[in-house]
């Protein structure tokens, strides 16, 4: 019962899979609970889901393309005219959590690539359907989709049993990013943010961001009148008096021992 409970999505062979998928042959079997590092990055791509489908219901016309986990958290990009703002965040974040806690299932389905086309642009998803296209183009048969409630999205899996195993969700940021990376497409905007299975970690985590913060150079510098930042040129630091001194004595230090 208590590996029941904790378990999160489990390896087949060494393949993560979802807990729902059926045995149809012997194979190594390895169940992985939320104490994983491993679990806690599936349940940030479950969290980016949730997240997406709760910012379509709350401002309908927004589309989608693509939010993956990454180190510490998650972001999704969203293709919207008007900019998401700090009190946008906070309303998405409050609706976010309130959706974890309706706990409905994530279900696995696959489809052919026709079909995924055609159910993308039945949803008037562009960005989804140049996605599907060019997974097709590479020689995909299916396209595997994941759906919670009405809402539903393609990746690769596994995702956890339910939205309710989630946790608790932050969301910190938005930035601006082009679409695939590349300048000449469009802008979207990047929602980022974080998931922990409990309140404890997450705001552990929020109080180490808080500790980095402090010790940001790009802080710590201008403070201690080392260097300043100008607007015309953001990335390059002028050195003061203060600084210059500091920086001539390390480079003299340096140059001694070598």
């Amino acid at each position: 019962a208590g590996l029941a409970k904790a378990a999160y999505f489990a390896k087949l062979d060494g393949q993560p899979v979802d807990l729902s998928r059926r045995l149809e042959q012997d194979a190594k079997l390895e169940v992985v609970t939320t104490k994983s590092p491993e679990a806690l990055e599936v349940a940030r791509h479950d969290a980016a889901h949730v997240m997406a489908s709760v910012v379509q219901k709350l401002y309908p016309g927004t589309q989608v393309t693509i939010g993956p986990a990454i180190e510490d958290g998650f972001y999704y990009d969203f293709a919207r005219d008007t900019p998401f703002t700090p009190e946008d965040l906070e309303k998405i974040e409050k609706a976010t959590n309130e959706a974890i806690a309706q706990d409905l299932p994530f279900v696995r389905d696959e489809i052919s690539m026709d079909a995924a086309v055609g159910l993308f642009e039945g949803m008037g998803e562009k960005y989804k359907v140049e996605i599907v296209r060019d997974i097709a183009a590479k020689g995909a048969k299916t396209l595997t989709l994941y759906k919670h409630g009405d809402w539903v999205d393609f990746c690769l899996g596994p995702h956890g049993p339910s939205t309710g195993k989630i946790g608790v969700v932050k969301l910190l940021s938005v930035a601006g990013a082009y679409w695939r990376g590349d300048a000449k497409n469009a802008m979207l905007q990047r929602i980022y943010g974080t998931a922990f299975f409990d309140r404890k970690a997450l705001e552990a985590h929020l109080t180490k961001l808080e500790e980095v913060k402090k010790r940001d150079h790009r802080k710590l510098g201008p403070a201690l009148g080392l260097f300043a930042f100008h607007e015309w040129a953001p990335g390059a630091a002028f050195w003061l008096p203060r600084g210059t001194t500091l920086y001539n004595v390390l480079e003299d230090a340096m140059r001694r021992l070598v």
